[in-house]
């Protein structure tokens, strides 16, 4: 758990939606984190985690990830450790991609999505994508780190209009 000081030490962002209607294609939805360098902070990310895929020094790990959105509870979860993230890295983005692979869908288009960002018991943020409504992806977080040291949270709900391959060297911009 974090202090004022020792700021924000593991955070698991969890993404939910109903599955689309029968007879109609599977709604995919993908959480993915964006890794930067302190000497890149922008633009194209250090490596990527998503997909069922996990950083190179387990740091950041996609628990779990749904194709459909079938099931009780949270359909995806990623795990974020950033109190034992490489020094080398000084910022993370998180977003959520719509695959569209059946035709162009966006948040609007699936039922009752959620995404929470919390740490340990502590909601940082929550959102049902109503803000970005018309976007194919968006950023859900960011967290950098300060001249301390100490890893800060900022919420960054912010909507793109781009397949998730394109999402993911857009989201640090």
């Amino acid at each position: 758990m974090s202090t004022l000081n020792k700021g924000i030490e593991k955070v698991e962002v969890t993404l939910k939606w109903d599955p689309s209607p029968l007879g109609t294609p599977d709604n995919d939805l993908d959480i993915i984190a964006a890794t930067y360098a302190a000497g890149a902070p922008h633009g194209e990310p250090s490596y990527l985690v998503h997909f069922g895929s996990r950083s190179p020094d387990g740091t950041i790990t996609l628990n779990r990830d749904s194709r459909t959105g079938q099931g009780f509870g949270s359909d995806e979860v990623m795990t974020l450790e950033l109190d034992r993230l490489s020094e080398t890295y000084t910022r993370v983005i998180v977003g959520v991609a719509i695959q569209q692979g059946e035709g162009r869908k966006v948040f609007g288009d699936v039922a009752n999505t959620e995404v929470l960002v919390r740490e340990g018991r502590t909601d940082l943020a929550a959102s049902d994508f109503s803000g970005v409504a018309d976007a194919t992806a968006a950023t859900v977080a960011e967290f950098s780190r300060d001249d301390t040291g100490a890893w800060r949270f900022h919420t960054a709900l912010r909507g793109f209009d781009a397949d998730p391959n394109t999402f993911t060297s857009l989201m640090g911009i």
